[in-house]
């Protein structure tokens, strides 16, 4: 008796499913020319090929670059991957040679998408119908530039987040679409942030992609008044020095923000003048007033070593000597004799 109810059920829920199956089938795919080059790229690029309604029907990143010692041709991260899933790949020398724009436009594809690529010219954002969009590490307009996530968290930022945007002709500047913001923790390192970050954006592509396919995108102009908002400049080696006269709470955060690259730097001195590049990579900030010169090395114990700045003391806790592997205080301290050494230069 209870067979035909049963049966019924059953019918209904096979019925629904096949109208959602027809549904999807009936959806036009979305094509996709996937931009980008390092890691930060990757898991947008695997969240694409992960959408059924999505087809990426190439992925274009930067040519092979020497590397290492050895200067051995290396691949981006985004081409390694690309080669693991058997995904179209381009690598442009020139965006705007003729072979290159022939290739895209024979990709048909509707949307381009790009996190951490180059600047591209006109006659390549311009060419799908439904635009180019950038996955940026800020909440635009603030922090345009190569270097988002260093640039907040050396700035002592407790928020920053991911935002994407049309291209146009200026860097970062083009209308925002959407943006998730994120918080900063207290000790986060650029590292740690990058990491969530990259999450974070892989999200944002995919909730832009899907307001794109169902026209719902409303854009906001960016404020094109630029001495009012915090620039991202490419970092630069000689961006990486400590100033032991600035406060505690700056150095502190210049270590962390460049942590664990480039990496903040600092050069100890000896008694005879002479000096030798060290990378701070791991701090915490003491509170307590030295009352010693800044950049004067302060307390040291096997496992502890404190520096004084312009009102209190860091205690470095990594460290890594030029030529050497990076180590913990403790480690360091046992083959490095600090009395022979009386200042952190700057």
């Amino acid at each position: 008796p209870n067979r035909t109810p049963n049966l019924v059920f059953f019918l209904e829920i096979l019925n629904m499913m096949m109208n959602k199956a027809m549904t999807a089938t009936m959806r036009k795919m979305l094509k996709i020319v996937f931009m980008g080059s390092p890691q930060f790229a990757v898991p947008t690029l695997e969240a694409l090929i992960a959408e059924p309604q999505i087809e990426v029907c190439a992925v274009v990143t930067q040519p092979d670059k020497p590397a290492g010692r050895g200067l051995k041709l290396k691949a981006s991260a985004v081409k390694e991957y690309a080669l693991a899933h058997n995904l179209p790949l381009l690598q442009p020398e020139k965006l705007k040679s003729e072979g290159f724009l022939q290739q895209l436009r024979l990709c048909q594809a509707d949307v381009f998408v790009v996190v951490a690529f180059r600047m591209l010219p006109e006659v390549v954002y311009a060419m799908p119908p439904k635009g180019t969009f950038n996955i940026h590490a800020s909440l635009l307009p603030n922090y345009r530039g190569a270097a988002p996530i260093h640039w907040a968290v050396m700035n002592g930022e407790t928020k920053t987040g991911v935002t994407s945007f049309f291209l146009n002709q200026q860097i970062d500047a083009g209308d925002i679409i959407h943006a998730i913001e994120v918080e900063i923790g207290e000790s986060e390192t650029t590292g740690e942030l990058y990491d969530r970050l990259m999450q974070k954006g892989a999200q944002l592509a995919i909730e832009t992609l899907d307001q794109i396919e169902k026209g719902t995108v409303v854009t906001q102009k960016q404020s094109s008044q630029e001495e009012d908002l915090k620039p991202a400049p490419k970092i630069f080696k000689e961006d990486t020095f400590i100033d032991w006269n600035q406060p505690s709470q700056v150095v502190y955060n210049k270590i962390r923000g460049l942590a664990p690259f480039p990496c903040a730097c600092t050069r100890i001195q000896n008694n005879k003048g002479q000096t030798e590049l060290i990378k701070l990579y791991e701090s915490q900030i003491v509170q307590n007033v030295s009352g010693l010169k800044p950049g004067t090395i302060t307390q040291k114990a096997p496992d502890l070593l404190t520096i004084s700045t312009a009102d209190g003391q860091i205690q470095v806790k990594k460290l890594q000597l030029q030529g050497k592997t990076k180590l913990s205080v403790a480690e360091f301290l046992r083959g490095f004799h600090t009395e022979n050494y009386i200042l952190f230069a700057f």
